[in-house]
């Protein structure tokens, strides 16, 4: 273990669900965690379970929709850990930040550019803050947090999907800029994964409608994807970039 030992690791959308989980299992190999979310709360109790764990992390309330929140946050990182080496690009519009499900004349404008604003400007920002600081240590690693849905569509949500899908785009392109100075940026793209901690019966039969359509026939967690996003921000995939990595049981091939 501690294949991130000595690293600094920034999550966005820390304080809960896959952000929570991927910030757990980072700070179990070794790497100091910095949790960003509008959840105080939830970055409180996060911060407390890696401290009781032995752990190392720093929590702050920083917003992806803000520039300065996010620099703010990046620059508290580097006081407290001396430098950055890695950034989870996790925060996004889905769970915590509901959405309608409604046919895509239906979607509201508002809506539509709160899913954009968080799930595409919202890593463009982030990448904003960090990328100097990575650069600064002479590399490091970005994981953008994309959708298997890309592959596949998913009826009622176009607004989620089509951000999604521009999050691929904007790894391939980022992964060309980048890699000169030894910056990989690759993506994930999970499928229907039960997060919720209290899920309604609409949610769980949604994603049972998934787990049919896929090879490997068990309900999708979190816990299920740390091993990937620890694997991508390690040195075990350090000639790896631009890619996009599919998770979600065989339910689609990209």
């Amino acid at each position: 273990m501690n294949s991130l030992a000595g690293r600094t690791i920034v999550i966005t959308g820390a304080a809960n669900g896959l952000g929570r989980a991927y910030a757990i299992a980072i700070a179990a190999e070794g790497a100091n965690v910095v949790g960003s979310d509008i959840d105080e709360a939830g970055l409180e109790t996060l911060a407390h379970e890696i401290r009781g764990a032995g752990g190392q992390v720093l929590t702050r309330r920083a917003s992806v929709l803000s520039l300065d929140d996010l620099s703010a946050m990046a620059a508290a990182a580097v006081v407290a850990f001396g430098g950055i080496d890695g950034l989870v690009n996790n925060a996004g519009v889905m769970g915590v930040i509901p959405m309608s499900r409604v046919p895509f004349e239906d979607v509201p404008d508002d809506e539509w550019d709160l899913v954009f604003d968080t799930n595409v400007k919202g890593a463009w920002y982030a990448c904003k803050a960090v990328v100097p600081h990575l650069r600064a240590r002479g590399g490091g690693s970005i994981i953008n947090v994309s959708s298997s849905t890309h592959f596949a569509g998913d009826a009622t949500r176009i607004h989620y999907v089509a951000s999604k899908s521009a999050l691929i785009g904007f790894t391939r392109t980022l992964s060309r800029e980048l890699g000169g100075d030894a910056i990989r940026v690759n993506a994930i793209a999970p499928g229907s994964i039960l997060t919720e901690v209290d899920p309604t019966p609409r949610m769980l039969e949604h994603r049972e409608k998934w787990v049919q359509r896929q090879a490997i026939k068990h309900l999708l967690k979190a816990e299920d994807l740390v091993g990937l996003v620890v694997f991508l921000l390690s040195d075990a995939s350090r000639y790896m970039t631009g890619q996009t990595i599919v998770l979600d049981g065989g339910a689609v091939y990209n």
